[in-house]
């Protein structure tokens, strides 16, 4: 069947990205929600340059839908018409067990004629997370709340040393509540590892963001 990815650039989406290929299933395009005030991807804050290289490593066009919160299911529900336009006969995502959102998202598809499908649900967090990890993809830790998880994690890649950190630090090692965000860059559907740099630490409340372009 083909789908499109509702894609964040994290490592659900992607792991959840993976499933759907493996299954047979086959893509069309990235539907990425974007915040107009910023100029970026929502929740992992990829620009629109780091977008662009999503694109080229991954090699599937992006539907990006901008939207400024408050008409947030809109914009999506008019990217889901879009990637429909281009093939799509149902939507793919990564959620893995909050009942809310797979509802929300439900909906959408309802809206649009496409058939919702959750490649990932109910498999396990730490179970999806230890996926990641033995399927050999790479996704680098971009932002943490300071409550829950030390700065020096930012930068570093979900592996073995960072889960544990984690364990240690008493969290959902999926991040499934915000406690971290990441931006995957290499792994078996990347065509081409993304080329990309790391900057300063930005500091927001008890977040911690570090800057990749």
């Amino acid at each position: 069947m083909k789908f499109a990815m509702s894609y964040s650039c994290g490592k659900d989406s992607t792991l959840a990205l993976h499933k759907m290929i493996e299954a047979g299933h086959e893509p069309v395009c990235l539907v990425i929600m974007v915040e107009k005030s910023a100029d970026r991807a929502y929740f992992h804050g990829a620009d629109m340059g780091m977008l662009k290289k999503y694109e080229v490593s991954l090699g599937l066009p992006l539907v990006l839908c901008p939207s400024n919160g408050a008409d947030y299911h809109l914009a999506f529900e008019a990217g889901l018409r879009q990637a429909k336009a281009m093939g799509a006969e149902a939507a793919a995502f990564g959620d893995i067990d909050i009942e809310g959102n797979r509802k929300w998202e439900e909906s959408r598809c309802q809206n649009t004629g496409l058939t919702p499908m959750f490649p990932l649900w109910q498999q396990g967090r730490e179970n999806n997370v230890s996926q990641i990890v033995r399927l050999g993809y790479r996704c680098l830790i971009k932002s943490i709340n300071n409550d829950l998880l030390p700065e020096s994690l930012l930068g570093q890649c979900v592996d073995e040393h960072t889960t544990s950190v984690m364990k240690a630090s008493g969290i959902d090692v999926c991040g499934e509540n915000g406690e971290y965000h990441t931006l995957a860059i290499d792994g078996p559907i990347f065509q081409k590892t993304l080329d990309f740099q790391t900057g300063d630490i930005l500091r927001f409340g008890q977040y911690s963001v570090i800057d990749v372009w």
